[in-house]
């Protein structure tokens, strides 16, 4: 084809004017050279079958059983054996109809990915909390029973370790900071059981927050995460580890497009500690923050609503030491600027206990650079997930704080409350009918604004003690009370 020598317009004095044929034919190959320079480097790749068999072998699946004691409701002890052989006569059952007052074995699939030689396996903390038994099979089918290294909920992170037969293929950490929104990415798992599943997609937002947890600053992604695919890795093109996939938004169970990945310098960072002391040591700031909204940026006079506004500082604690006070804005940690409220808890903790650290706030305008000496980080000055896997024990439930987004997604006209997000079969919880999706507003009586209220009510529940719940479900209030174990 032969392209016409390109003309530009002489705006002094508005003709178009031939330019030297040479320079034209220079000029020209130089553009069209740059600009399929830009399209090569924003299309997407031809394939991804190369580094989905590179990297494949380093993606575990983990399979989990754990023994469910059955329920001693009033419904099931019909089934019985332990009745007495004459009421069970009366009611016409016979004698080897027991199953329902037998244990049971729930099981639950998930992926890990390997990441030393020896056998140490990076995980979801949701995939074996509960577990009695965990089982790891790799690509060439061979299988090992895996131990507990470390457990951390609030990153909902875990650490396995199996004792291979040979070395192991290992995935390499990237660095998650450098990843931009628009990044192509790769996800391997292990969804509804289909093993070495490969999808691909881009990262859709970075800092994202769910509202479960302090430490929650998830890559989002619309490569397709399903159950099964927790705790499986995300990739950059590279090859590298950018992420650990750990949650998905959705509505009926399935992928819509909406779903997160645990940053993988904060899985790095927090594995780190497991491997070493089998749990995590963070940080403490001793401040209660929120955003700053584009309303809030205006009256504190600020260009931009960034950073995190400090609404209350725990007396004594480092923050207070140091000079904060309520209504200042921390735009910056160590040199690092806090885009997102998220950030600041995360890069906290991440700090060494003792270390000094720099903060810049704004104050009334103006800035202002405190140093702050950070504290360790003690498990009664945050909502400890002790508690709540304590309250899961004794009524069978878990839950979550009710957030704008969540409440709009599920057409929920509260603005506070505690969500209940999962009922554990055959607990208090299910024999009483409570379910997920229900709204607590009270509990015992008094109001729970967030599951820091709730836990507190439900510090020092004793045994075979009666609670009660005022719950909101499809937009009507009920109360439900039931028995602990």
């Amino acid at each position: 084809m032969i392209y016409p020598l390109p003309t530009v317009t002489d705006h002094r004095i508005g003709n178009q004017v031939q330019r030297c044929p040479l320079a034209s034919v220079l000029l020209f190959v130089l553009c069209m050279t740059l600009s399929g320079t830009s399209r090569a480097a924003s299309s997407p790749p031809e394939t991804f079958a190369d580094l989905a068999e590179k990297l494949s072998p380093t993606v575990v699946n983990i399979y989990t059983t754990q023994l469910v004691k059955a329920s001693r409701s009033p419904q099931n002890l019909l089934n019985n054996r332990e009745m007495p052989e004459q009421f069970r006569r009366f009611f016409g059952l016979p004698f080897d109809q027991d199953q329902s007052q037998k244990d049971q074995k729930r099981t639950s699939l998930g992926s890990g990915v390997i990441i030393s030689k020896d056998g140490y396996i990076v995980t979801n903390n949701h995939v074996v909390s509960n577990a009695d038994t965990i089982n790891v099979r790799l690509t060439n089918f061979e299988e090992y029973d895996a131990k507990i290294i470390g457990r951390d909920p609030k990153t909902d992170l875990a650490l396995l370790k199996i004792t291979p037969k040979n070395g192991l293929p290992v995935t390499a950490f990237g660095d998650s900071d450098k990843l931009r929104v628009g990044d192509w990415v790769m996800a391997i798992g292990n969804p509804f059981g289909f093993e070495q599943t490969v999808t691909a997609g881009i990262v859709s937002g970075k800092g994202r927050s769910l509202g479960s947890g302090p430490y929650e600053n998830f890559i989002q992604t619309d490569a397709s995460i399903n159950p099964g695919n927790s705790g499986g890795p995300l990739f950059n093109l590279k090859g590298e580890m950018v992420g650990i996939n750990s949650a998905i938004f959705s509505r009926n169970g399935g992928n819509i497009g909406i779903g997160f990945a645990i940053p993988a310098n904060t899985a790095k960072n927090v594995i780190t500690q497991l491997k070493e002391h089998g749990a995590v040591v963070r940080g403490w700031l001793g401040v209660m923050i929120q955003p700053v909204t584009p309303e809030l940026a205006s009256q504190f006079k600020m260009e931009r609503s960034i950073g995190a506004l400090v609404g209350e500082v725990t007396p004594d604690g480092p923050a207070d030491k140091a000079g904060i006070k309520p209504g200042d804005v921390i735009v910056e940690f160590n040199g690092k600027e806090i885009s997102q409220v998220s950030m600041l808890p995360n890069l906290v903790a991440e700090t060494p206990v003792g270390s000094k650290a720099e903060i810049t706030l704004q104050r009334k305008g103006a800035l202002k650079k405190l140093p702050i000496v950070i504290a360790r980080l003690k498990e009664d000055q945050v909502a400890p997930h002790e508690a709540k896997d304590n309250l899961n024990k004794q009524i069978g439930l878990e839950v979550q704080d009710l957030t704008p987004e969540i409440a709009t997604a599920l057409g929920i006209t509260d603005k506070q409350g505690v969500l209940i997000t999962t009922v554990e079969p055959n607990s208090p919880a299910a024999d009483a009918g409570l379910r997920k999706g229900d709204l607590i507003l009270e509990f015992n009586q008094k109001p729970v604004r967030d599951v820091k209220a709730f836990l507190n009510e439900s510090k020092g529940l004793k045994a075979k003690s009666t609670v009660s719940f005022f719950i909101r479900r499809d937009g009507r209030t009920r109360f439900f009370g039931l028995k602990l174990k």
